[in-house]
C-alpha cells in the first residue's frame, strides 16, 4: 500500500512539472500565425521551432551572447574551483593556522543576498572601468562561485586520510605537487559536480549580466533573452519561447553527458 501511495505521488507530481514542459514545447514550435491566447494548448500544425529562433537570433544579436555566456560559464567555474580545492587543501592537508576562521570567512560570503552586492558592485565596476567589459564579469562569476566550491572541496578532502599527506611528505614530495599530484586526482568527481552547478548557475544567471554589462557582444545570454521582451523588440511569445527552449540546451546536454559523474561527485568523498 506504501509503494502503491509513492508511486501515485509520485506520478501526480510528474504529471504537474509535465505541464509547463508540454506549454513551452508546443508555443515555441508554433509559428507566430498561429500563435494567440486561444491556442495555447493546442498542437501546432506547422513546426516553427527553428524559424522562431532564427527570429530572435537576429532581434538581438544572440550569436555574441551565447559565445560570451560559454566563456563565462567556462572561465568562471574553472577558477572557482580551482580556488576552493586550493583552500579546502589548504586548511585540510596544510593543516592552516586558523583554518576554520578562513573557511567560514570565505564561505560567509554566501549568506547575504545577491541583491545587496548589485549597487556597490555598478559603482566600484564603474570606477575600476570594468564596467561592460568580459573580464568584468568572469571575475565576479568567478568570485560567487568560490564559496560553494570552497565548502564542498574541504568536505571532501576531510575525507582523504592525513596519512596520504604525510606518506608524501616523508617521500619529499612539496606541498604543491602533492596537491596536483595526488588530492586533485582524488577529487575528480566532486570538481565535476562542482563544475556543472557553477556552470548551470553561470549560463542561467540574470541579475549580474543585466547590471555590470550593456554592449550586445558583452551581456550574457540571459540578458539578451530579456531584451526580446520589450516593446522595442518587435517579437511575440513564441519567439521568445523557442530561443529560451534553445539556450537552454546546453546545460541540458552537459547535465545528462555527465549525470553519473555528478552523482558520484555529490558522494563527497565517501568512497576515498
Amino acid at each position: 500500500m506504501g509503494k502503491l501511495l509513492t508511486r501515485f505521488v509520485l506520478g501526480v507530481l510528474w504529471v504537474i512539472w509535465l505541464v509547463p514542459v508540454y506549454l513551452l514545447i508546443v508555443n515555441a514550435t508554433r509559428s507566430t500565425d498561429e500563435y494567440s491566447s486561444a491556442s495555447t494548448w493546442a498542437v501546432p500544425h506547422h513546426f516553427a521551432l527553428w524559424s522562431n529562433f532564427m527570429k530572435a537570433y537576429d532581434a538581438v544579436g544572440l550569436g555574441d551572447s551565447l559565445y560570451s555566456t560559454f566563456l563565462y560559464s567556462v572561465l568562471g567555474p574553472a577558477f572557482a574551483v580551482l580556488v576552493g580545492a586550493l583552500a579546502g587543501f589548504a586548511i585540510i592537508a596544510l593543516r592552516l593556522r586558523h583554518g576554520f576562521f578562513w573557511f567560514t570567512l570565505i564561505f560567509g560570503g554566501s549568506i547575504f543576498p545577491i541583491q545587496m552586492l548589485i549597487i556597490p558592485l555598478f559603482v566600484g565596476y564603474a570606477d575600476a572601468d570594468l564596467y561592460d567589459h568580459r573580464l568584468g564579469l568572469i571575475l565576479i562569476y568567478t568570485a560567487v562561485s568560490v564559496p560553494l566550491a570552497a565548502f564542498i572541496m574541504r568536505n571532501f578532502f576531510t575525507g582523504i586520510s592525513y596519512s596520504i599527506y604525510e606518506a608524501a611528505v616523508m617521500d619529499g614530495a612539496s606541498p604543491w605537487r602533492i596537491f596536483y599530484r595526488i588530492y586533485l586526482p582524488l577529487a575528480t568527481t566532486a570538481l565535476a559536480a562542482i563544475f556543472i552547478l557553477e556552470f548551470t548557475f553561470t549560463w542561467n544567471d540574470l541579475l549580474f549580466g543585466i547590471t555590470l554589462s550593456q554592449g550586445t557582444d558583452v551581456r550574457p545570454v540571459m540578458t539578451a533573452l530579456s531584451a526580446l521582451l520589450s516593446a522595442y523588440a518587435g517579437t511575440t511569445y513564441n519567439v521568445v519561447l523557442a530561443a529560451m527552449l534553445f539556450v537552454s540546451l546546453p546545460t541540458l546536454a552537459l547535465f545528462l553527458c555527465a549525470q553519473r559523474l555528478f552523482a558520484r561527485g555529490l558522494s563527497l568523498g565517501q568512497t576515498n
